[in-house]
């Protein structure tokens, strides 16, 4: 199977660019990549096309573009012109859009991912362009495509509900979670900590600064928590780690509003390569999103051995299971009596932590690139 991927949202920019789904794109390339090399017999032979220099990926040829594809209107030329004369050059048996979009002029046969319906559901939380051409070009690939992979159960609902997609052409994927993130000693944590100019105990939030992460909501039940906990947390930090995305002021004005400039820090983007220490050395992570298509931070944190605290919400509860502190992403309250019930509560936490590990072995890039190969064989098959 000639299989090509594009890859062009891989980004190493310290932005909201890199995170999401650029690491959805890097983690399931490197899986496939090694998924080929330890079966050789397989003849699986796998291209990516990206623009990101450097970007490791044994067992995947990658084509290079030098044109500035890190620029939503370029890549979106790119893709609809570009790529398909470079599919016919290579003569794939099959291309797969990895985010939401296909070459809609190719004439190979396609696999897309679609990771949620956020421009759908909630379009208020866009900017209205973005919000346009991202329905108009998902919704264009999911009828294009031969089988559509969701990352969740809750995506694969939305599809069917929003662009009418028949339930056989749509395959549940979950996304996995990187061996990067692991368990910390206590020494280990402590030393991150110091090194990084991190207080002792911190609540810790990773994600895009945005409106659809509820992080207003956070921030009211964080200052109402604190007007009554006990001494002893009065020292306890919010970390809000992430890129400023869109129509974010407004999380800044609030944290003003509520007298919190001492009591939040705002690290900005993290790489990739630190998240791991910054959620092991955490007290708790707080996920309080309205929506997600898979949850992925909700993983991350259980595989390092945070205990954690999240919304309800669709694609965030489908992935947090059993194992996290949950609580309607509307109500302030909940997430109010939620941090009254596992911050400085080590029997909990324990409790937390350890359903928290048992549910993040679940997932595995591994195994998300073993069910993807299986979408591509299905799809040729049935040609």
């Amino acid at each position: 199977m000639k299989i090509a991927l594009n890859a062009q949202l891989i980004s190493d920019q310290a932005t909201y660019r890199g995170a999401g789904v650029s690491n959805y794109s890097a983690e399931l390339l490197r899986a496939l990549g090694q998924l080929a090399l330890d079966s050789p017999g397989e003849a699986l032979e796998l291209t990516a096309f990206l623009h990101v220099a450097g970007f490791q990926a044994p067992g995947v040829r990658q084509v290079l573009s030098s044109l500035p594809l890190e620029r939503p209107v370029a890549r979106i030329l790119w893709e609809q012109s570009v790529l398909p004369l470079q599919l016919r050059r290579w003569r794939a048996d099959l291309v797969h859009g990895m985010v939401n979009v296909l070459p809609l002029a190719t004439r190979s046969p396609a696999v897309v991912t679609v990771h949620d319906l956020a421009f759908v559901r909630a379009p208020g939380t866009l900017p209205p362009f973005k919000r346009l051409y991202l329905t108009a070009l998902c919704r264009a690939s999911v009828r294009r495509a031969a089988q559509v992979i969701a990352v969740s159960q809750q995506t694969a609902a939305d599809l069917q509900h929003f662009f009418a997609l028949p339930a056989e052409r749509v395959t549940v994927v979950y996304n996995g979670v990187a061996e990067r993130f692991g368990l910390r000693s206590a020494a280990q944590q402590q030393a991150f900590r110091q090194r990084s100019g991190l207080p002792e105990r911190y609540l810790l939030y990773v994600g895009t600064l945005e409106p659809r992460k509820n992080l207003e909501l956070l921030l009211h039940a964080f200052a109402r928590w604190r007007q009554h906990c006990r001494p002893a947390e009065r020292s306890v930090k919010l970390v809000l780690a992430g890129a400023k995305g869109w129509y974010y002021t407004t999380i800044f004005q609030q944290m003003a509003a509520l007298g919190l400039e001492e009591c939040v820090l705002l690290p900005g983007f993290v790489p990739a390569a630190e998240l791991p220490d910054w959620y092991a050395a955490a007290e708790v992570f707080v996920y309080p999103s309205l929506f997600e298509g898979f949850g992925l931070p909700v993983l991350e944190a259980m595989a390092s051995g945070t205990p954690v605290i999240c919304s309800q919400a669709p694609g965030v509860g489908e992935v947090a299971g059993e194992a996290a502190s949950l609580f309607p992403p509307q109500i302030c309250e909940a997430l109010v009596a939620a941090l009254e019930g596992v911050v400085g509560q080590p029997g909990v936490q324990q409790h937390l932590r350890q359903r928290g590990l048992e549910q993040a072995q679940r997932f595995s890039w591994r195994r998300s690139a073993a069910a993807t190969i299986q979408v591509y064989r299905r799809t040729l098959a049935n040609l």
